[in-house]
């Protein structure tokens, strides 16, 4: 399958940096939403790439430091749970994109972002379903934030190691909830999204 057929688009309408954006953590209990913004090069492609909850975690971390050792330029941006609860999920992702965009040293000519998302940002854009597993560039961003959030729970797990976020990652399984509901929510919980288990 061609995950070039967005961008050589582009390039064909006279783009030369095309910015592809991801987000990851938008449906865990606990711990920030992450997106990141990347822009590749396009001549020199990093055989692999994809949606990032395809491949393996081994995988993942191979190829994102290949994607930050390549990137013309790369940002990693988070929104924290009190931020989550203030503003809701869904603007909470918009204004992470938007930050991750905007923290790009190289000015984009194009954004590309995945699933269903218009930013408020000046730059012509498009948001692509399924963008991740469609577009190289969307791809790679999706590689960066995956690691990087997948990181962030570890560290997590080892300050409260009550809810075993090293493997759900904030997400909500039978044993994270057990646990809220036994113990109560700790610091990097949505309050959001936990109130029926308290």
């Amino acid at each position: 399958m061609d995950k070039l057929v967005y961008e050589r688009e582009l390039i064909n309408k006279g783009c030369v940096y095309i910015c592809g954006v991801d987000e990851v953590g938008r449906g865990p209990l606990a711990g920030p939403v992450v997106c990141a913004a990347v822009i590749m090069p396009l001549d020199d492609v990093i055989e692999g790439v994809d949606d990032s909850k395809k491949l393996s975690a081994k995988k993942r971390e191979t190829l994102s430091a290949e994607i930050i050792e390549k990137a013309v330029a790369y940002a990693i941006c988070r929104v924290e749970p009190e931020i989550i609860d203030e503003i809701n999920i869904l603007q909470a992702t918009r204004l992470c994109m938007k930050n991750a965009v905007e923290s790009l040293a190289v000015k984009p000519d194009f954004v590309l972002t995945d699933g269903n998302m218009k930013l408020d940002i000046e730059l012509p854009q498009k948001s692509i379903v399924k963008g991740d597993s469609l577009s190289y560039s969307i791809g790679a961003a999706s590689v960066l934030a995956k690691v990087y959030r997948d990181g962030l729970m570890k560290d997590y797990a080892e300050k409260y190691p009550l809810y075993g976020f090293e493997k759900n990652k904030g997400y909500g399984t039978g044993k994270h909830i057990e646990a809220i509901v036994q113990s109560g929510i700790c610091p990097v919980h949505r309050r959001s999204f936990v109130k029926k288990w308290l």
